[in-house]
């Protein structure tokens, strides 16, 4: 069986001295495909570079909520010209962050909103960064969805997902995917319970590598192979085999970012 990495920075400087091993070990433990969220524009290009260095790399493009500050309407445009590539497989990562800096909410919301009609316009996933904006999140999303006339275009992955379970419920009513990373190997992390009520159909499984490396490595500079452990993690807590883990998220991963056609 495969595994995907839905979500990993491999771009970053934190790879720049041994990214050939970092893919190697990846190989070795059975990642079939690694997709790599922008933070800005930069980061899209440098993607796209990559992609020409090993195969099995997918790409998304947009802005990250903490890079809106100042964008320019020209920053959005050239995101809109990066979806048509075709390795460009999802907008993302956008959002929302309200952890470090409120001085520029309604900017983070405004953007998350061009994303997200973005999103539906091309008919590519949207990929959802939160922090401490769950409820914003969610009436955004509901309204961007009532203002389509096929609604179901605009879905995605809310990455890194933790929180309540209604607010589960809120992105399973929304049509959303869950990604899971290495929170969910944090003892007291509290993603267990949180995705308690979610069908392994809506389960994505992620990286964010070089950031939240799962057990026994956190604290240490996470990469793709160690989405395995993640899988590990998921077949203990769902009482499964690791094989109907494998085949399943990865199944959801292809077809959700059509990563088959």
């Amino acid at each position: 069986m495969m595994l995907v990495d839905t979500h990993a920075h491999i771009y970053l400087d934190q790879f720049k001295d041994d990214l050939d091993d970092v893919i190697t070990r990846a190989r070795e433990a059975s990642v079939r495909n690694i997709i790599m969220p922008a933070i800005d524009l930069d980061s899209i290009r440098q993607a796209l570079e990559l992609c020409d260095r090993y195969e099995g790399l997918f790409v998304m493009a947009a802005l990250h909520p903490s890079e809106t500050r100042d964008a320019a309407n020209a920053d959005f445009d050239a995101v809109n010209d990066f979806c048509d590539n075709p390795r460009v497989v999802a907008v993302g990562e956008t959002g929302l962050d309200y952890h470090w800096d409120r001085s520029f909410d309604e900017r983070q919301r405004e953007s998350l909103r061009r994303h997200a009609r973005m999103a539906a316009e091309k008919d590519l996933p949207l990929v959802l960064h939160n922090r401490e904006a769950s409820e914003d999140l969610v009436s955004i999303l509901r309204e961007e969805k009532g203002r389509l006339q096929e609604p179901e275009r605009l879905r995605g992955v809310f990455h890194c997902f933790g929180g309540t379970p209604d607010f589960a419920s809120s992105v399973m009513d929304l049509g959303f995917h869950v990604g899971l990373g290495g929170t969910l190997t944090f003892k007291n992390g509290g993603v267990p319970d949180a995705i308690a009520r979610i069908p392994m159909e809506r389960i994505v499984l992620e990286t964010d590598a070089p950031f939240l490396s799962p057990v026994p490595f956190r604290g240490k500079r996470n990469e793709p192979a160690r989405v395995r452990l993640v899988a590990e993690k998921l077949a203990e807590v769902r009482q499964l085999p690791l094989e109907e883990v494998e085949r399943i998220t990865t199944g959801n991963a292809i077809k959700l970012f059509g990563l088959g056609e």
